[in-house]
């Protein structure tokens, strides 16, 4: 699996100047996310959850080549199971969910379930985070600009509120197709942002460069 765009975005936005103790990742991939928040923060306890075979083994081996490995673990299950089995609640949960709703499959099965919201509904992502948040906890994900509304108020429905929206385009004069969201289970005003990721081809912003240096060798 290629490690993509969305991807390195969350992990880089998403803010752990809170100091979270515990980070969940639902539906790790390659663990790019989980091994960003490792580089950024110091929790102690940074764990994945991944319910392809392929993905998951793969996330498991990169955790273990990390220089972060001894706070990196990856379960091997659905987060609907994991998230039954699970008693301690985490400080910071974060997730780049499949999203393609589109009536379109392609020939690679795994490809389909990285990328399709039939794997991963809405719905169950955000009761799954809703039960396995602390109190005083952040979840954050990324997801196309058009369900931004409706997911705000899916999670309205347990709970959660927006404290924090960041809009991302493509490029300066393009819509924005993005959008990070960071929940939390107090009723606030959110603060929102925006950013584009190109001026022109291969031509950065300063604010995307900024935001993901720390994640690229050259950049």
């Amino acid at each position: 699996m290629k490690v993509g765009t969305d991807g390195v975005l969350l992990g880089a936005w998403t803010d752990v100047s809170f100091r979270p103790k515990s980070i969940l990742d639902i539906g790790s991939g390659t663990g790019i996310i989980a091994l960003q928040l490792a580089q950024r923060s110091d929790a102690a306890l940074i764990d994945g959850v991944e319910i392809d075979e392929a993905a998951y083994e793969q996330c498991q081996e990169n955790f273990e080549g990390s220089p972060w490995g001894d706070r990196l673990f990856c379960y091997h299950a659905s987060i609907q199971e994991f998230a039954s089995e699970m008693d301690e609640p985490y400080d910071l949960i974060v997730s780049n969910p499949p999203f393609y709703s589109e009536n379109y499959k392609s020939d690679e099965p795994t490809r389909d379930m990285a990328r399709f919201n039939d794997a991963l509904p809405f719905q169950h992502l955000i009761v799954c985070a809703a039960h396995l948040l602390s109190e005083t906890g952040v979840f954050a994900l990324i997801v196309p600009k058009k369900e931004e509304d409706s997911l705000i108020q899916l999670a309205a429905e347990s709970g959660l509120y927006a404290k924090r929206i960041c809009r991302v385009r493509g490029n300066l004069d393009s819509e924005e197709i993005r959008s990070m969201i960071e929940f939390s289970f107090v009723q606030s005003v959110p603060l929102e942002e925006s950013i584009a990721i190109e001026i022109s081809r291969h031509n950065y912003t300063p604010e995307y460069i900024q935001l993901v240096k720390d994640f690229y060798l050259k950049m």
